[in-house]
């Protein structure tokens, strides 16, 4: 029926297709965008909505990882008659075809539940049906730095009478402790916050998928076996996708390099948003690495010795590992005051301080990385910690309501 459909749809405008589509800031192309989505997302709204069908869309992944992965791989364990519908792409920016925006109509007004797992404005305008879920399945865990609409007002931050966020029917959180902050930064009610805890961070609790992880990573880069491993992961800078970088100038790394390369290897791991990647001069070529590309962090978490962080909410994750933390923010107070946090940063963070890359060393060399911080910030942080959120995902927000 969808095929017959949306052939006699896309027929309408195939003369003009091959033109347009060579130019996506096209105004048809913008017209059909938007306004003739909408549309033809109210018209299919008309149809029945199909019990069993989930949609998982993504502009941030064009593969099933992440919270998706985990939450997919537990529907299907379970045998149920489910019809599954994807939307996978790298970014915001990233172009959909004719054919894809007319499919995504289509799906996300007759599928029972639409699965999110970071920002997605095409959803936003829309009304969801009565009947059908938008889950959004956050990528963070934790709550860290402010988003969404705890930010109104500030540099960068939405205006309160934006769409942004507000439909989400439920969203999940990793402690009941942080279920208002995430309340408030979607515009949504806390009765549709669930503490489920969060699908990827199952993975810390499966030693044979941990080791066979290490394996893999061993296998395909051997020199991360020879030394200890330190990864970089900082967060990004800017306003958003578009404009995300990081200031590469506050490492020395000639400094890195003198001090740490005899013990240690170097791991880059930037934040997705940002595209430039670090240019590793060739004499350093065997102590830094540079593993932007590598999609999930999560894996490196496995083979590192210590993570060097600073706003990141990669941290919650590493905590459940009881591996040493240090915090690298040169730029501490001028974050807090364009950017903020939900909690007091200096209080909050369970590892040192480092403000420059000789503090940084400094601690290293010495081991000063205040262990004693980890047990009291993941007890408030994370209600379950037994590896079954995907199932509680599963069985309270999709099946429970089938």
């Amino acid at each position: 029926m969808l095929n017959g459909l949306l052939g006699k749809i896309t027929q309408k405008t195939k003369g003009v297709r091959a033109v347009l589509q060579r130019n996506k800031g096209s105004i048809f192309y913008r017209l059909f965008y938007t306004k003739i989505f909408r549309l033809l997302y109210r018209v299919f709204c008309f149809l029945p909505l199909k019990k069993n069908k989930i949609l998982f869309a993504s502009d941030s992944r064009t593969d099933m990882s992440g919270n998706f992965h985990y939450v997919y791989e537990e529907l299907l364990k379970r045998e149920e008659n489910i019809i599954f519908r994807f939307m996978l792409k790298p970014g915001t920016g990233a172009r959909k075809t004719y054919f894809e925006i007319i499919s995504l109509a289509y799906d996300l007004a007759t599928s029972k539940y639409i699965l999110l797992d970071d920002f997605y404005p095409m959803v936003y305008p829309l009304k969801i049906r009565d009947g059908a879920e938008l889950i959004q399945l956050w990528h963070a865990v934790g709550a860290f730095k402010t988003f969404g609409y705890s930010r109104v007002g500030k540099e960068g931050g939405p205006s309160p009478n934006s769409k942004n966020h507000k439909n989400y029917t439920k969203a999940i959180v990793s402690s009941h402790n942080v279920a208002k902050h995430y309340a408030e930064g979607f515009g949504i009610s806390e009765d549709k916050v669930w503490a489920t805890g969060i699908p990827r961070t199952d993975l810390f609790f499966n030693k044979q998928l941990q080791d066979q992880i290490r394996t893999e990573l061993y296998t395909k880069y051997p020199f991360l076996k020879d030394k200890k491993v330190i990864t970089f992961a900082p967060t990004f800078r800017g306003n958003g996708q578009q404009s995300a970088y990081y200031p590469e100038e506050v490492l020395n790394l000639d400094k890195l390099y003198a001090e740490l390369h005899d013990e240690y290897v170097f791991l880059f791991k930037m934040h997705p948003f940002v595209k430039d990647y670090w240019e590793i001069p060739e004499r350093y070529n065997k102590f830094f690495y540079d593993f932007s590309a590598y999609r999930e962090i999560n894996d490196l978490l496995f083979i590192t010795d210590i993570l060097i962080t600073d706003y990141s909410s990669v941290c919650f994750e590493f905590a459940l590992l009881n591996k040493p933390m240090i915090f690298f923010s040169p730029d501490v107070e001028e974050y807090i005051s364009s950017r903020d946090f939900y909690y007091n940063y200096y209080s909050f963070i369970p590892g040192p301080l480092a403000r420059t890359d000789e503090e940084m060393i400094n601690i290293i060399k010495k081991e000063a990385f205040e262990m004693d911080k980890l047990d009291s910030f993941v007890d408030y942080f994370f209600d379950h910690l037994d590896g079954k959120s995907s199932e509680r995902v599963v069985e309270h927000l999709i099946l429970k309501n089938r």
